[in-house]
C-alpha cells in the first residue's frame, strides 16, 4: 500500500476517485446464490463458453473462453451453471446499500464495480487511507473479504489502482493503492496500451513504436487529435490521468419488495393466503406510489424443515394484490401438495418486483378497454378456480417442424417456465425450418396423403434429392378415394435432424397446389407422403 504524506492530504481536490473492485464477481455472486463453499471449482457458461471460473477451477486448468467439454476434461469436479447477469446485480444490490449508509454518492459502474467521490470520506475519516480501510471492513462485514480499493485522480487510474493490487498472484498484500494527487500519469505510465480497451488504436501505436501508456502520454494532445480523432484524443487523457468522467451519483431505487415472517409457521395454504392479504395490497400499493406497475415477480417461500421455493411469475397485463395471492397459492400447490395441507409449515413469503414498467403505459386507453378487460378477467377467474395450468395460450417457440413450433403455456406466463431458454431458441438459424408466411392450419399430428404421378405411381426423392416422377395427382387426407389434379407444387426441400444420432430423421418438404385452389404442406419421409398442414 503506498501512503501519502500530510501536505498531499491537504492538497487533494474534488476529482479524486475512489474505486471499489470485487474480483471475480459473477463467481462470487454464484457461490452466494448456490450456497457453495468459497474453494468449490465453478465455472459459468454463456453460449458454450466458459464465461467465469473460479480459482479452485483455474488451478486446475480452467480459463475463460474454454469450451465446455474441455474445462469439464481438466477439472472433473467442475460445477457447470449458466451465466445470469440478473443475479449479479441482485446480489451486489445489498453491498451498494450498505456503502451507501456510510460513504453517500456511490455510482455503479457495474456488478462488482463502484465509484465513490473521494473527497467527503476522506474528511470525514481523516484521510483516504482511513476510509478504504473503513470500507474494506464494512464489506468484510458482509462476507466479501478479497475486496480491492484504488484511489486516485481519475476513474481509469483508480481502477487500475484497485486492480494492481493483485499483481504479486498469491504475495501477502494490502487490499488498497492510493496514488498521490497528480501522480496518477506516472502510476499509469508502465501500463500496456490494452488496458485502454482500443485495440485497433493499440495496434496502430505498437507500429510506430509506442508500448506502454507513458510513451503515448509522452505525446502532444493537439498532435494526438488530429492524428487520431475524438476517440485517441479521449485514451490519451486516460493514458494521461486526466480522464474527465466525474462520478454520477447513484439515486437509490424505492424499497418495494415485501418480505413478511410468521411465527409460528403456516400449515394451511388458507391461512397462509389469509395471513398474506395485507402484505400483497402493501406490495401494490407500493408500486403504484412509485409510478410502476409490476409485470414480473418473484415470489420466495421458507418453509419450516429449510427448503426455499423461487419462482417468476409473469402477468400479460399487470400484477395486483389479487394475482398476487392467486401465484403464492399456485406455487405452493405446484410442489405436489395438497389443496389445504403443507409437507412443513411456511415461515417466510417474500414478494420481488423483477420486471416493472411505467404505469402511464399501462392506463386506460381513450374508448376503454372493455373487452380486453372482460377476457382477461373471465380468464383469471376460471384459473383462480381450476388451477395454474388449467387455461393454457399459444406461443412461437423455435424448431424445424411445426408441431415443434407450438408451445402451450399457462395464462399470464408470456414465455412459458424458461422464458430465457424459449427466446434463445427462436432465435437461433433452424436449417430448414419452413419461411413465410406460415400455414393457417397445423394438424396434431401428420396426416396420410398420396402423390402420384400420370401413370399412377407414388412420387419419391432419388439420393441425389430429385424427384423421380412429376406429381400429377393428390389424394387429401381423409379422402382416400378422391383425386385431385396438382396444379402447382414446389419442393424438395430437405431436413435433417439429428444427422448424428440414431433417433435422427431425414425427409423433404414440398408445397402443393390442387385444382380446387387448396394449398398444402407435405413431407416425404421413408417414401411415405404426409400432410402436415394447410393455407387458407
Amino acid at each position: 500500500m503506498k501512503l501519502q504524506t500530510p501536505s498531499q492530504t491537504l492538497k487533494q481536490g474534488a476529482t479524486r476517485i475512489m474505486m471499489l473492485w470485487c474480483p471475480d464477481w459473477p463467481i462470487a455472486a454464484a457461490l452466494r446464490e448456490l450456497n457453495l463453499p468459497i474453494d468449490a471449482s465453478l465455472a459459468l457458461v454463456d453460449k458454450g463458453e466458459v464465461y467465469a471460473c473460479s480459482p479452485a477451477a483455474r488451478s486446475e486448468g480452467v480459463k475463460r473462453r474454454l469450451r465446455v467439454r474441455e474445462a469439464q476434461a481438466r477439472c472433473a469436479d467442475l460445477l457447470v451453471e449458466q451465466y445470469d447477469p440478473a443475479l449479479d446485480e441482485r446480489v451486489f444490490e445489498p453491498v451498494v446499500s450498505a456503502i451507501e449508509k456510510i460513504m453517500p454518492g456511490v455510482q455503479l459502474l457495474r456488478p462488482g464495480l463502484c465509484a465513490i467521490p473521494a473527497q467527503g470520506p476522506s474528511r470525514y475519516y481523516g484521510g483516504e487511507t482511513a476510509a478504504a480501510s473503513v470500507l474494506l471492513s464494512t464489506l468484510s462485514t458482509l462476507g466479501l473479504t478479497n475486496a480491492r480499493i484504488g484511489v486516485a485522480d481519475s476513474p481509469f487510474a483508480a481502477e487500475h489502482a484497485a486492480r494492481a493490487t493483485e499483481v504479486l498472484e498469491g504475495a501477502e498484500q494490502d487490499a488498497i493503492w492510493v496514488v498521490p494527487p497528480g501522480e496518477s500519469a506516472q502510476f499509469l505510465s508502465s501500463f500496456p496500451l490494452e488496458v485502454l480497451a482500443e485495440p485497433k488504436l493499440a495496434v496502430l501505436l505498437r507500429r510506430l513504436g509506442i508500448k506502454t501508456l507513458g510513451d503515448f502520454s509522452a505525446l502532444a494532445a493537439g498532435n494526438v487529435r488530429n492524428r487520431f480523432g475524438v476517440e485517441g484524443a479521449i485514451a490519451h487523457r486516460k493514458a494521461s490521468g486526466l480522464d474527465h468522467h466525474s462520478v454520477v451519483v447513484r439515486k437509490p431505487p424505492p424499497e418495494l419488495d415485501v418480505l413478511v415472517d410468521f411465527e409460528p409457521a403456516l400449515v394451511r395454504i388458507d391461512q397462509l393466503a389469509f395471513a398474506f392479504r395485507t402484505s400483497a395490497d402493501r406490495f401494490v400499493d407500493r408500486l403504484r406510489d412509485s409510478g410502476l406497475v409490476c409485470t414480473v415477480v418473484r415470489v420466495v417461500l421458507h418453509s419450516e424443515s429449510g427448503e426455499v421455493s423461487d419462482r417468476l411469475w409473469r402477468h400479460p397485463r399487470w400484477f395486483d394484490a389479487d394475482d398476487i395471492l392467486d401465484r403464492v397459492r399456485w406455487q405452493l400447490q405446484g410442489g405436489g401438495l395438497i389443496e389445504h395441507g403443507l409437507q412443513s409449515g411456511i415461515t417466510r413469503v417474500q414478494t420481488i418486483p423483477d420486471t416493472v414498467e411505467d404505469l402511464g403505459d399501462h392506463a386506460d386507453g381513450l374508448w376503454g378497454t372493455g373487452p380486453d378487460e372482460g377476457v382477461h378477467n373471465g380468464l383469471a377467474r376460471v384459473q383462480g378456480m381450476l388451477g395454474h395450468g388449467a387455461v393454457l395460450t399459444a406461443m412461437i417457440a423455435g424448431g424445424r417442424m411445426l408441431k415443434d413450433r407450438r408451445v402451450l403455456i399457462p395464462w399470464g406466463d408470456s414465455s412459458g417456465s424458461n422464458p430465457v431458454a424459449v427466446r434463445a431458441a427462436r432465435q437461433l438459424p433452424w436449417p430448414g425450418k419452413l419461411p413465410g408466411p406460415a400455414p393457417a392450419t397445423v394438424f396434431d399430428s401428420p396426416r396420410e396423403v398420396r402423390v402420384i404421378d400420370d401413370s399412377g405411381h407414388s412420387v419419391d426423392v432419388d439420393t441425389r434429392g430429385m424427384l423421380t416422377r412429376a406429381p400429377a395427382q393428390f389424394t387429401p387426407p381423409g379422402s382416400p378415394a378422391k383425386q385431385r389434379l396438382v396444379h402447382h407444387w414446389a419442393g424438395p426441400w430437405p431436413i435433417n435432424e439429428r444427422w448424428w444420432d440414431s433417433s435422427g430423421r431425414a425427409l423433404n418438404r414440398f408445397q402443393l397446389v390442387d385444382e380446387t385452389g387448396a394449398a398444402w404442406l407435405l413431407l416425404l419421409e421413408d417414401h411415405q407422403w404426409w400432410a402436415e398442414a394447410s393455407y387458407d
